[in-house]
């Protein structure tokens, strides 16, 4: 086999197992280390020049991505911290090393030793120790909505985690990314429901309390485009007009002046613009 191309198509680190068992020859590896083209890691990770940093990364420190390392992988919705998250051993010793976070936390599914990169399921559990709930709560739904999770299987996992049966008790299918996950959150806090994801005179909104306070919640998308935000406030328009109180708040808004949020919904219900 041409081993440097196939280990390029695997994000350009295999194991020498994977490469023994698909057609290499020790012979063939060996000659591979000495032109160049292919160096060895750790003893058994075989890695060329196309390799992936994070896949490497996991490789030189004898980890495996997890956590929120996974969730920006798997395009789940996220508040990426700058760590690069690794599970390791029980046994292996703590580091301070920077832009790195460990976890040693046992997981529920088992892992090939020929992997770098923990199943969704267990990153979801790393998730719910590492993370503040809300956010969390943010990723669990968006690893649902996408399909890398479903709900009552995680519910069967029989896990002594405080944290994650907490979450798993609160994840909800209905937001379309955490920036609404994280309003309905923030809102039960002070005895506040939002419905999400209702028809309203045609249309879904975000969310609904009561019978007529809409709220609309802008993602992090300021590249959005003027077509895309015309309809919306078109949309706002026509709620409006048909007796609704809408209010839309951008995601700076939510993430970082969430008070001034939580007021004007406040007020909007002590005026009584949730009922008819």
């Amino acid at each position: 086999m041409d081993l440097t191309p196939w280990i390029d198509r695997r994000d350009g680190i295999v194991h020498r197992l994977d490469a023994l068992d698909a057609g290499a020859t020790k012979h063939g590896i060996e000659r591979a280390k000495q032109s160049g083209s292919v160096r060895v890691v750790r003893r058994n990770w075989l890695v060329t020049e196309a390799c992936d940093p994070q896949l490497l990364f996991a490789a030189t420190r004898g980890g495996r991505l997890t956590c929120l390392t996974i969730a920006g992988r798997r395009g789940w919705w996220n508040l990426a911290d700058g760590f690069v998250h690794l599970s390791v051993p029980s046994t292996s010793a703590a580091t301070t090393e920077a832009g790195l976070r460990l976890h040693w936390s046992a997981t529920p599914a088992p892992v090939s030793t020929r992997t770098l990169v923990q199943p969704p399921v267990n990153a979801l559990v790393h998730i719910a120790e590492c993370q503040p709930f809300e956010r969390a709560l943010a990723v669990f739904e968006s690893a649902v909505r996408v399909g890398d999770a479903d709900l009552d299987r995680l519910r069967l996992i029989p896990i002594r985690s405080r944290r994650f049966s907490r979450v798993i008790d609160r994840v909800s299918h209905l937001s379309d990314s955490g920036i609404e996950s994280i309003p309905r959150i923030r809102l039960a806090r002070i005895g506040i429901h939002m419905s999400q994801q209702v028809v309203v005179d045609g249309h879904r909104v975000d969310g609904l309390i009561g019978e007529r306070l809409i709220l609309q919640f802008d993602g992090h998308a300021p590249h959005q485009d003027a077509s895309q935000r015309s309809r919306d406030l078109a949309q706002d328009r026509r709620l409006a007009l048909s007796g609704h109180t809408v209010l839309r708040f951008s995601y700076r808004q939510v993430m970082h002046e969430w008070t001034l949020v939580e007021r004007e919904i406040s007020d909007a219900i002590a005026q009584g613009r949730h009922e008819w």
